[in-house]
């Protein structure tokens, strides 16, 4: 009698429920059969067991026991009569249907690039007539280390049969005597990355398994064109703007003086679509879970940053950038990742535009739409409580030690586009994901995906770290005075302090978009309000909102004129009383410098005035910086901090109010000297003006465009006073269409110098085709032009449904890498600065 089956006994499984053992019937005897004619031929594989007369079993194509995938002989077993797959014509050639199909054609590359839940063609040679009643042919597609069918890691597809569920197929759509064309459906919940591919034929003679070759890599990338994918977007705009786009603008500066920057993304040029997956290998992300958006933005989110994991770029806020290069000098993404990829240690250096341009080029490179965001007096919230909490003592004078909130003058971040089936519905559409590393997330420097939607409302118990998130555009600024029992009071609340002018390029041109009311309610209404109270009760000090003491009848407000680096600079301070009585107030004005991140250094200048105000009326007061007064204490990103305090003599209101700004750096004009034509050299001059009387020393330009010219650095040298220099650079354009070329220029005594020139780029002479694919033609990618906000259709609306760390860094030369830009990463600490540090601990 058989032994009962003890599989599902008690201890053995977790799954296991614990039942008495009832003795079973007695397993019938095995069935005998007579053996195939085949199985004495082959006895190696289950192709000719069991089969009816002539054909050949199709139904199990997975490794055979102890097999390993992908692990196959280059010199395969022919015996006469097998089906011999002598080589695969895959069409990864630019110019081919298929890349043009898939929106790929832009890409550096002719392997093979393809979008999951679409189809694409391929052609098998083959040394004999393909007969479907004697032959079965599978595709095999691995990736990953230890490929897994159960994991979609290792993806068999047979000819003629789809996959239940799965997505994957493959049908024949014509046959010859040398050659069998095919065309694939590739699942559009498929893993995304680089995919090798072989085949396997079964006939009467035995399984035939085809080498993998390199030059049969297969990549497949996200599709946001695609229906069924979870990052499918509905909009052809967008499409062209959010995944096409190659170059776009950046923000940075005030919101009183909002400055531009084109950079350069390049998710098309040779080599990124390598590094940006050598990225997820970094990481050590295992391949069966990129095919989910969410969890490959959110790793993304983490490895551009280099805390925790040796990630792609090293942060620095000190404003001593010797080991590196400064923040403010980079003009693209390519040079980054090349470098990352190439060495695999981080990059020096970058700040919050240069992660967010990063992120930019690797989400839209994986097919996922994608822009960044810049967000005006953004706040940074340490201590969970979504207000912007600042202290003073008796006198109103700052409590440095207790203010470790701060607002940064603009930070950067991204918008990426998918679904969020881990969500309650609702919660589609735009996500935020923020790469600089300010605070953890799981215990990592990470942040997002988060909804927009989430954001608005002030719902921050949604995933993934809405509250942090929240307080950077809708907290409340409040105002603390240390009382005589050493207890603190609220004095004031600015209710409209932080989250102002939400910006991003517009779909179509070089306009700034203003994006602010998908972030928040207008300023001031109910629903503002109200998702402001609702996400406090979620915070630290939920109890600021019960009783609202503070009161107003005397407001501040600061404008700052012009402020051109190298000339004097005004700031006007104007009193304004609502009141029906007079009110004197004892004013104080203080001066210092400050980086955007808002840390400050010290007071250079302070003035106290005493101002009467008439019932109903306003006084001004301005104060005069000049040149020498503020040039030895200007730090990086040259911005100043003005804080206005006081006090109303007849009510004691508090006032207090800061308002930061930067001095404006000139412009690099760059213009292309004679025509550009794929392959053939061209020049392009740049002419600079240097605003100071002092000289600028040591200064470096950077130039790099994709499709135009690979990243380059060029040492100019000192610049004298006042002086105005040319120069010209030579670039040979890569691909036709109309491309950008973006410049910069750098110094110790002069930073934010960037310049852009669009260049029209023709196809090889002689009537040959360019060997890379026109660009699709965008007014994105036309000339950059300053103004007000674009007015064109809003994209924010959402459609009616809504690494291992042990790889070795690739082993591939760079020539346009420089030495002086790849410094050891490993320097000390103090050149390496977290933004999350308090201003008091922070080097200034």
């Amino acid at each position: 009698m058989p032994e009962a089956d003890t599989r599902t006994d008690v201890g053995r499984w977790a799954s296991a429920s614990y039942r008495a053992r009832q003795p079973g019937p007695p397993e019938p005897p095995p069935e005998r059969r007579k053996p195939s004619v085949f199985s004495k031929i082959c006895s190696c594989c289950k192709c000719c067991q069991g089969r009816g007369r002539g054909r050949v079993d199709d139904t199990d194509w997975g490794p055979m026991p102890g097999e390993v995938p992908g692990a196959r002989s280059a010199q395969p077993v022919v015996r006469e009569g097998m089906l011999v797959v002598s080589g695969v014509e895959l069409g990864g050639e630019r110019s081919g249907a298929t890349r043009r199909a898939h929106h790929t054609d832009e890409f550096e590359s002719e392997q093979l690039i393809v979008r999951r839940g679409q189809p694409f063609d391929l052609r098998l040679q083959l040394r004999q007539p393909y007969d479907p009643e004697l032959h079965r042919v599978c595709l095999e597609l691995l990736i990953g280390p230890t490929p897994q069918v159960s994991k979609a890691t290792h993806i068999l597809v047979p000819v003629g049969a789809p996959l239940p569920g799965l997505g994957w197929a493959a049908e024949v759509t014509k046959s010859s005597s040398d050659s069998l064309s095919l065309r694939v459906s590739i699942a559009p919940t498929a893993v995304i990355g680089k995919y090798r591919f072989s085949v396997k034929t079964r006939s009467r003679a035995g399984e035939y398994q085809m080498p993998f070759d390199p030059r049969n890599e297969i990549y497949i990338l996200f599709n946001p064109w695609c229906r069924e994918d979870v990052v499918y977007l509905p909009r052809d705009d967008w499409l062209e703007e959010y995944v096409l786009n190659e170059s776009g603008r950046i923000y940075y500066g005030t919101e009183s003086q909002i400055g531009e920057r084109t950079w350069n993304y390049g998710q098309f040029d040779q080599g990124v679509l390598d590094a940006c997956l050598y990225i997820l290998d970094r990481r050590g992300m295992p391949h069966s879970g990129r095919g989910d958006p969410i969890s490959v933005s959110r790793v993304v989110s983490a490895m551009v940053n280099s805390l925790d994991d040796n990630g792609v770029l090293v942060g620095n806020w000190t404003g001593d950038y010797s080991r590196g290069t400064n923040p403010s000098a980079w003009v693209g993404s390519v040079d980054i990742l090349r470098n990352y990829h190439r060495t695999g240690y981080p990059v020096l250096y970058g700040q919050c535009w240069v992660f967010a341009g990063v992120v930019t080029t690797v989400l839209r490179c994986f097919g996922i739409a994608t822009r960044t965001i810049t967000n005006y007096n953004s706040a940074h919230d340490t201590d969970v409580s979504l207000t912007m909490d600042i202290y003073f003592d008796e006198n109103m004078k700052p409590l440095e030690r207790l203010n470790a909130d701060s607002v940064w003058n603009f930070h950067v971040w991204n918008d990426c586009w998918m679904t969020r089936p881990d969500l309650p519905s609702g919660y589609d559409g735009w996500q935020v994901v923020d790469a600089t590393p300010q605070e953890t997330s799981s215990g990592i420097f990470c942040c997002g995906p988060c909804p927009v939607e989430a954001i608005k409302n002030g719902q921050v118990y949604l995933k993934y770290d809405a509250p942090f998130i929240f307080a950077e555009v809708n907290s409340d600024k409040v105002y603390w005075q240390r009382q005589a029992d050493g207890t603190y009071k609220i004095v004031y609340v600015e209710e409209k302090a932080i989250g102002h002018l939400i910006s991003t390029k517009a779909v179509g041109s070089h306009e700034r978009h203003d994006v602010t009311e998908i972030y928040k309610h207008p300023e001031g209404s109910e629903a503002e309000r109200k998702a402001v109270e609702t996400a406090a009760r979620h915070g630290t000090k939920a109890h600021i909102y019960k009783n609202k003491e503070w009161g107003e009848d005397v407001s501040v407000s600061v404008e700052t004129s012009e402020a051109i680096m190298g000339q004097d600079v005004s700031v006007q301070v104007t009193l304004s009383n609502r009141g029906s009585s007079q009110r004197s107030v004892a004013l104080s004005l203080h001066l210092a410098p400050m980086f955007y991140t808002g840390v400050t250094g010290s007071t250079f200048k302070q003035e106290s005035k005493q101002v009467a105000i008439p019932p109903g009326g306003a006084q001004s007061v301005r104060m005069v910086v000049s040149y020498p007064e503020y040039q030895p204490h200007l730090v990086d990103q040259a911005a100043l901090l003005l804080s206005v305090s006081g006090k109303v003599a007849e009510t004691g209101q508090v006032l207090a109010k800061q308002h930061s700004f930067r001095l404006r750096t000139p412009d690099l004009t760059l213009t292309v000297l004679g025509p550009a034509v794929v392959g053939q050299e061209t020049q392009v001059q740049v002419v600079f003006k240097n605003p100071l009387p002092q000289t600028l020393k040591g200064a470096v330009f950077h130039m790099e465009g994709s499709g135009v010219s690979s990243p380059k650095a060029t040492t100019i040298g000192n610049i004298g006073g006042y002086q105005t220099i040319s120069f010209r650079q030579a670039f040979v354009p890569l691909r036709a269409g109309r491309r950008q070329l973006v410049g910069s220029l750098d110094s110790p005594q002069l930073s934010q110098v960037h310049g852009v020139v669009t260049v029209d780029v023709a196809p090889a002479s002689g009537g040959q085709p360019a060997p890379e694919a026109p660009a699709r033609a965008s007014p994105a990618r036309g000339s950059p032009a300053r103004g007000s906000p674009a007015r064109q259709p809003d994209p924010r609306a959402s459609p009616a449904r809504q690494p291992d760390p042990r790889a070795s860094p690739a082993r591939q030369p760079d020539p346009r890498a420089s030495p002086a830009r790849q410094p050891d990463p490993r320097a000390s600490p103090a050149r390496q600065p977290d933004p999350r540090t308090s201003p008091a601990s922070r080097p200034v």
